[in-house]
């Protein structure tokens, strides 16, 4: 077994089930991509570039170093590359990436709409608000540099104006649950603004409690690699 098989092995695991779940906007097309950070290197495990996902093999994956030089693989990595590891230089926990372009998160992409703090159980999750980072071209510097900023923040969950999403997890298995809890609270979100009445959101202070518990939780993952390395 390879050096990077087992991690080649989980991209591909999750790819083949966001797309077969419809995340990526169809379920054989090649829209989306999923990396790994591979523990204590600067690399990353990564989906190649326009490959359908239903017929990837675990020998399609690539994996490249920061500075998108080829480690193993015979084809191209995503064109997202350079956004997956600027999310893994801005943020020291995050060890999964998940990039889709699943419908109703999509959807507020293009009313600019970030999600406020609905329900508790998903701001446990994933932070205190789903975010907006602004428009930039697919594969551009100036779109890394746009996720980067709004990184900073310490959630999980982005909405990439005019784009897609952005979840990000100290694993792929809760990166997958992230990308479902965003699709679930945009679904509800537009259906509650469709009927033009006022939205209500968690008391300020439960977002907070709530926020804090996610930001030390995030502080333990970073401890973990610091302690490992």
């Amino acid at each position: 077994m390879g050096r990077y098989d087992d991690y080649k092995q989980r991209v591909l695991r999750i790819s083949q089930r966001l797309s077969a779940d419809g995340y990526f906007g169809s379920k054989s097309g090649s829209a989306g991509n999923v990396s790994m950070l591979v523990e204590g290197e600067d690399a990353v495990v990564v989906t190649p570039t326009r490959m359908q996902y239903d017929v990837m093999a675990v020998a399609d994956i690539c994996v490249v170093d920061f500075d998108l030089a080829p480690i193993e693989g015979e084809h191209k990595p995503s064109i997202e590359t350079p956004m997956h590891i600027a999310t893994y230089k801005a943020r020291a926990d995050v060890s999964a990436v998940i990039h889709t372009h699943q419908t109703f998160a999509s959807a507020l992409s293009i009313l600019n709409q970030p999600i406020p703090p609905l329900f508790d159980e998903v701001t446990l999750a994933i932070g205190n608000v789903i975010d907006v980072v602004p428009y930039a071209l697919s594969g551009t510097r100036e779109l890394h540099d746009n996720v980067a900023r709004k990184l900073t923040n310490r959630c999980h969950c982005y909405i990439l104006q005019n784009h897609g999403t952005l979840c990000i997890g100290t694993d792929l298995d809760k990166t997958f649950t992230f990308v479902e809890l965003l699709e679930k609270s945009a679904h509800i979100y537009m259906q509650a603004l469709a009927t033009g009445k006022p939205i209500t959101v968690l008391p300020e202070k439960t977002v907070a409690q709530l926020h804090a518990a996610v930001i030390a939780r995030q502080d333990r993952e970073i401890a973990r690699k610091q302690t490992n390395h």
